[in-house]
């Protein structure tokens, strides 16, 4: 599984000149473990042998590559596609990087994962796979998150693993991470730390792509075969940046495919409302890597905020960063508002749920789609199904 591009990662884990590895004295050698590990089970048969299996058999790969026929002529323009990630074990593209880290952390002789959730579809994949391969969860959840998504926290608990409550800082995702990093160090000798998205201390972000990678593999194959050419324009949505660097990665070559990044424009512009860090963040370190962080002229991490508890973060992968910063990728947002009118639009026009977090992608979508040509065509990552968030929907007067 070839993983180095002109984005990277080099030897020392940096996208260009983003990513690294910042963390305290007692998680190097953990991490460098991890490293080792990885390096040795992305080459071994046996291991990606396995790990087919699981993603073909128990998450349910191929996803299908849907011709949005109906919301394409209602919007005219673009042929729209949606790669349907939804349509997963456990509801969202989360499940292919968990069922990779759980097999290597098996494979470490670990029995205990720990992960953070926002949306908390990172927290189900999770807790799954911990049921699958028998090992001990614990999840952390920010307060405000578990309010917000409490189907989710039913499901994970229902699967068997612990969910606690975090109440420090936002109550959200950021938080989340903090106190799943803790635990980590504390209980490093049998504990994965399991992040899910393409964030944190090298190589987290490489391997969360690697074990995503797929989404654009299948994509890519299903547009030869089904359209018969490549797609024009990508679109996902980004919050760490798991689902979109999954889709854009093999892409990356391609000069011809655009691709399109939608971060969460929240309530508006101002910091505090938000969560588009190409818009109003800058360079910075969180929770491992040097990446574009919202962080006040003081330095400290801003408040975020989205609707979407997925994409509610104030730092993006480094990957992304590094994209951005070679104008490979175009990094846009939207607002609460667009994203909650996409959903209920796909949902009436083609019997499709979205989570919020695509919705966000498919309303980039519903923007661009009627000025482009009718031959041309788009993806869009359709990451996740929308179940979780019907009490919001239904709060937002969608319902």
């Amino acid at each position: 599984m070839e993983s180095e591009t002109s984005t990277g990662p080099n030897a020392r884990g940096w996208f260009g000149e983003f990513g690294g590895r910042f963390a305290p004295e007692t998680l190097m050698a953990p991490v460098e473990e991890l490293e080792a590990a990885y390096l040795v089970a992305r080459n071994d048969p046996a291991f990606q042998a396995e790990l087919a299996r699981l993603l073909k058999d128990f998450a349910g790969r191929p996803t299908s590559l849907f011709h949005a026929q109906r919301l394409t002529a209602r919007l005219g323009g673009a042929q729209i596609y949606l790669k349907r990630e939804d349509l997963l074990h456990t509801g969202a593209h989360k499940i292919n990087n968990c069922l990779g880290q759980g097999l290597l952390a098996q494979r470490m002789g670990k029995t205990r994962l720990v992960a953070e959730t926002g949306a908390g579809q990172h927290g189900v994949a999770t807790a799954t796979v911990a049921a699958l391969l028998g090992m001990e969860c614990v999840v952390y959840m920010g307060e405000d998150d578990m309010a917000r998504q409490a189907p989710n926290v039913f499901r994970m608990r229902l699967l068997g693993t612990k969910v606690v409550s975090v109440s420090s800082g936002t109550k959200t995702l950021k938080d989340a991470i903090n106190e799943g990093m803790r635990d980590w160090v504390t209980n490093v000798h049998n504990t994965h730390y399991l992040m899910g998205s393409a964030l944190g201390p090298h190589p987290y972000p490489m391997m969360v792509r690697d074990f995503h990678r797929i989404i654009g593999q299948e994509a890519r194959r299903q547009s030869l075969e089904n359209v018969g050419k490549l797609p024009d324009m990508l679109v996902a949505c980004v919050g760490g940046g798991s689902n979109s660097i999954g889709l854009f990665y093999d892409f990356i070559p391609d000069a011809g495919v655009k691709m399109v990044g939608v971060e969460a424009g929240g309530r508006g512009p101002e910091l505090g409302s938000h969560a588009a860090r190409f818009s109003g963040g800058k360079p910075g370190v969180l929770h491992g890597s040097y990446t574009y962080v919202l962080q006040t002229e003081d330095g400290l991490i801003a408040n975020t905020h989205s609707v979407s508890a997925g994409l509610d973060y104030p730092a993006v992968g480094p990957e992304h960063a590094e994209l951005h910063r070679q104008g490979r990728v175009e990094y846009t947002n939207v607002s609460d508002k667009e994203a909650l009118e996409a959903a209920s639009l796909l949902a009436h026009i083609e019997g499709i749920i979205p989570a919020l977090e695509s919705s966000h992608a498919i309303a980039e979508v519903i923007k661009r789609a009627p000025s482009m040509p009718r031959e041309s065509f788009i993806i869009v990552n359709l990451s996740g199904r929308g179940d979780k968030d019907l009490g919001i929907f239904q709060s937002a007067g969608i319902l």
